[in-house]
């Protein structure tokens, strides 16, 4: 059993990966959010109203952690600067970090390369996230997916480097990813990996 944050926990990424920790590990599980009255907490989870930005709402969600999951959007350079300090400083390593696809310009042409970072000025701040992360001393796991879609878990995995598989992932296999790397801190540990359906 593992203690894990999710940020961003009333979000479509935030909530599909508590529901499959909830339904799949015996984790015990606390939810971050700013609109934290949207969520009712069952008997493995706590509830924290709190801003990403504000340091005393971070240590005090941070501290006594096993993992740290983050799926946000907006300034996400900002926030992971926040997180990734506040984690420092509670002595907590494990991170786990949504971004996008397209950020190191990895799509192909053949999938769309319209979407990456050299021709969509939008993923900015995902990239200035991921390299916040790649250069903290945390554990961490950057995750780019595709686009959410629904549909059953089935993805590949590539790694940084390595040309994006697809266009699409679903919310599910995105969760079953993350479930994995909560289990196992080795799991694509100080590694960037990108997700598409097969």
């Amino acid at each position: 059993m593992k203690k894990v944050l999710i940020i961003g926990a009333t979000g479509t990424i935030g909530s599909a990966v508590r529901e499959t920790l909830l339904n799949e590990t015996d984790n015990q599980l606390t939810l971050f959010a700013r609109s934290a009255s949207r969520l009712k907490a069952g008997e493995r989870e706590t509830v924290i109203a709190g801003d990403v930005t504000n340091d005393r709402d971070l240590d005090q969600a941070i501290a006594g952690q096993d993992v740290v999951f983050v799926a946000l959007s907006g300034a996400l350079g900002r926030f992971a600067n926040k997180i990734v300090a506040a984690m420092d400083r509670n002595d907590v390593a494990r991170l786990l970090f949504i971004t996008s696809m397209g950020i190191y310009d990895e799509i192909p042409a053949s999938i769309g390369a319209s979407g990456n970072l050299s021709h969509n000025s939008m993923l900015k701040s995902y990239r200035e996230a991921a390299d916040i992360v790649e250069g903290s001393d945390l554990n961490y796991t950057v995750i780019r997916p595709g686009w959410f879609t629904g549909g059953p878990v089935d993805y590949e995995i590539t790694k940084k480097g390595e040309p994006f598989g697809g266009h699409d992932v679903s919310i599910g296999s995105i969760a079953d990813f993350v479930k994995n790397a909560v289990a196992d801190d080795n799991y694509y540990s100080h590694d960037s990996v990108g997700l598409n359906s097969k």
